[in-house]
């Protein structure tokens, strides 16, 4: 087993999808993750995130060299104006794989669980070589309620969140046993080891420098996954 990223992160490469939405805009599905934070490093291209939160409804510019970060519950979309690649980094070991995320179906789609389990799976969950046609699909679906809980915020002002927070609350509680052992085991464990080795070097005890090593991948564990946002190439360090 590889040694986990700094800090129990979790990354990959994320090339937007570049298909036009209901709304004219290319790019990717609107969601928002319940525990996590993260961030986007762009590397190529251009183009924006559209993002709802505590807010409002704001827009921000995406370039290479650009770096952006938000906190869990920030509705976010990704919009692509030519060639958008993004190096993802993940909070939680990569928990929003794992479940962590929400689309923003329509309110009667969220309101049913096993209709927001149909509308959000891929085939074979998105494995590279699946039509990418359902994931278009799921995200046209996702824009459509994106555009209504954006309508209510600019109408009604943030408390117009609450509802869509309260269904994706209760939509993902069956995982969350599931999620704090990938936290506990990730995020958790590495800051507990930052403690171990500070109490240590406070003692005067250097050993574990003894016992570094270097990890590396030459290339992702796997290469155009179906993502929410695009096509993902994944690394597994965990």
């Amino acid at each position: 087993m590889a040694d986990p990223l700094p800090g129990g992160v979790g990354v990959s490469r994320l090339c937007v999808y570049d298909t036009v939405t209901p709304d004219g805009l290319p790019g990717g599905t609107p969601h928002l993750h319940l525990c996590c934070t993260e961030a986007y490093v762009v590397t190529g291209g251009s183009g924006a995130v559209q993002t709802i939160s505590g807010d409002g409804f704001a827009e921000y510019e995406l370039a290479p060299g650009t770096v952006l970060w938000f906190t869990p519950g920030t509705v976010h979309r990704l919009v692509n104006h030519g060639g958008l690649d993004i190096v993802v980094i993940m909070g939680n070991s990569g928990l929003p794989e794992a479940g962590d995320a929400v689309l923003t179906f329509p309110p009667d789609v969220l309101a049913d669980p096993d209709r927001y389990a149909e509308a959000a799976a891929l085939p074979g969950g998105g494995a590279p070589g699946t039509d990418v046609r359902s994931a278009y699909a799921r995200r046209d679906l996702a824009i459509e309620g994106f555009t209504r809980l954006r309508d209510a915020v600019e109408r009604d002002g943030p408390r117009a969140m609450a509802e869509f927070h309260a269904a994706a609350a209760a939509l993902k509680q069956p995982q969350l046993d599931t999620w704090r052992n990938r936290w506990e085991n990730g995020a958790f464990r590495a800051a507990q080891v930052t403690g171990v080795h500070l109490d240590a070097l406070a003692r005067g005890d250097a050993t574990h420098l003894t016992h570094a090593r270097v990890t590396a991948f030459a290339e992702p564990a796997e290469r155009g996954r179906l993502g929410m946002c695009g096509r993902l190439d994944t690394y597994r360090p965990e």
